[in-house]
């Protein structure tokens, strides 16, 4: 499947962006979904993951209560709501899909996800 993420920018600490990531070229809903995020200089981390039916999701700790990920099957789009951001936020932010037979499977690590969209930069300023 191909991912195209987008929504980033520029937001001043405390504010809001909300990123998707569209899917193509293959059934979206047999898709489990992730966003990671990266920044200069660090590795790549999780951020949280959504399974194919959208009934189960998973946050790293440092964005729960904060971000909020979900999708539209009929729209081949998972989305990430960021509220409250931080200047430790600011990161590439990617999406990622991992096909599975599984309704509610879940996936946050990095080498388990198959297709990778290409990012989009969050910048968080204080």
């Amino acid at each position: 499947v191909q991912l195209q993420a987008s929504g980033g920018g520029l937001v001043q600490a405390g504010g809001s962006l909300r990123l998707s990531c569209a899917a193509s070229g293959h059934i979206f809903s047999d898709y489990a979904m992730g966003w990671f995020r990266q920044a200069p200089e660090k590795e790549r981390e999780f951020v949280t993951a959504i399974s194919r039916s959208g009934d189960r999701t998973y946050y790293e700790d440092s964005v729960k209560g904060r971000f909020s990920i979900s999708r539209d099957n009929a729209k081949n789009t998972v989305y990430l709501q960021m509220n409250s951001l931080k200047p430790e936020d600011t990161a590439v932010y990617l999406c990622a899909a991992r096909r599975t037979y599984s309704s509610s499977l879940i996936v946050y690590s990095t080498d388990q996800y198959d297709d990778w969209g290409q990012g989009t930069l969050v910048t968080v300023s204080s």
